[in-house]
């Protein structure tokens, strides 16, 4: 099973197509963690920034999309789409693993980890910083994708616009432009499970 996991694409298509066209082509499933299609007041104009294509992109997906709500998503944005993307947390409970989804706004990564825990799952993606992180704490690993969009860098690390996939045991971050992976990790499976 493969799962494609996308952040603040603040409205550009061209991130969306790129990540559907390559990272995520064959997925069963795909996340997005929110702020989805409006650039924000504080977010320069991403270069292809067209949320009604996106939307209607979107609405075309291949497989089912599961969203949590960002801070820039509102009750507009809703109407352009057909997936739900009203709700603060989005839960995928697998076999193998249960995922949960928020925005990460608000919130700190000890906070994560103590929701992640309270709804078991070994999992929880964010977004909102726009910088991609893969960090165990306790039983809970975070993984915020970056933006697919608009990127952040870190001290010594120059943005790049990236996207995460699941893929069979393996969590891997993906450069969207480069296709290169930029960082990976073991997938937190389930206790008791294979």
């Amino acid at each position: 099973m493969k799962i494609g996991i996308i952040s603040d694409t603040h409205g550009d298509r061209r991130a969306w197509r790129e990540a559907l066209e390559g990272p995520f082509q064959g997925a069963s499933y795909i996340l997005h963690a929110g702020d989805l299609l409006y650039h924000g007041p504080r977010n320069p104009m991403p270069e292809e920034y067209d949320p009604a294509g996106l939307a209607d992109d979107m609405n075309a997906c291949p497989c089912p999309l599961l969203v949590a709500r960002g801070n820039c998503d509102s009750e507009v944005d809703q109407l352009a789409l057909d997936w739900p993307i009203q709700a603060p947390y989005a839960l995928l409970a697998l076999p193998v693993i249960t995922i949960l989804v928020g925005h990460g706004h608000g919130l700190t990564e000890k906070a994560m980890v103590r929701l992640g825990s309270r709804y078991g799952a070994a999992l929880f993606v964010c977004g909102h910083t726009h910088i991609p992180l893969i960090k165990q704490e306790d039983q809970v690993m975070l993984l915020n994708p970056g933006s697919a969009a608009l990127p952040k860098g870190t001290t010594g690390v120059p943005p790049r616009r990236t996207v995460a996939v699941i893929e069979d045991t393996r969590l891997v971050i993906v450069d969207l432009a480069e296709g290169q992976v930029v960082a990976r990790d073991a997938l937190p499976w389930q206790p008791g499970q294979p």
